[in-house]
């Protein structure tokens, strides 16, 4: 079972799940805006997913805006962001996939085939 961490609003979380669910994936889904990952699940999933910790954030994001995320990354340590994320769901890029031995952030179909064929 992948568990998989997604906003129902959100289009590229949708497309993510029918591409899986297409593969006859079973998930554990998750709303990450209600129920983000606690700090240690998302340092885990980052390093399973071989991914830099800015890579977790949604940079598209209104709240990444508001919040002014662009300007204060560059200052922050890995800790403080992981610890920032895991309180607010609504900064993560997703969704987040995770089967336990690796992770994606986002989707891309691609990189989607290549790990969850």
């Amino acid at each position: 079972m992948l568990q998989f961490y997604h906003y129902p609003n959100c289009s590229t979380c949708r497309n993510a799940q029918k591409w899986l669910e297409g593969r006859k994936k079973t998930l554990s889904a998750t709303d990450v805006t209600l129920n983000p990952p606690g700090k240690a699940e998302l340092k885990r999933i980052l390093g399973l997913s071989g991914k830099k910790v800015t890579d977790l954030l949604n940079k598209s994001g209104e709240q990444y805006r508001l919040l002014n995320m662009k300007e204060k990354v560059k200052t922050m340590t890995e800790d403080q962001i992981l610890d920032l994320l895991s309180k607010n769901g609504r900064l993560i890029k997703r969704p987040l996939l995770t089967d336990g031995h690796k992770a994606t952030i986002g989707f891309k179909e691609e990189e989607f085939a290549k790990t969850w064929k």
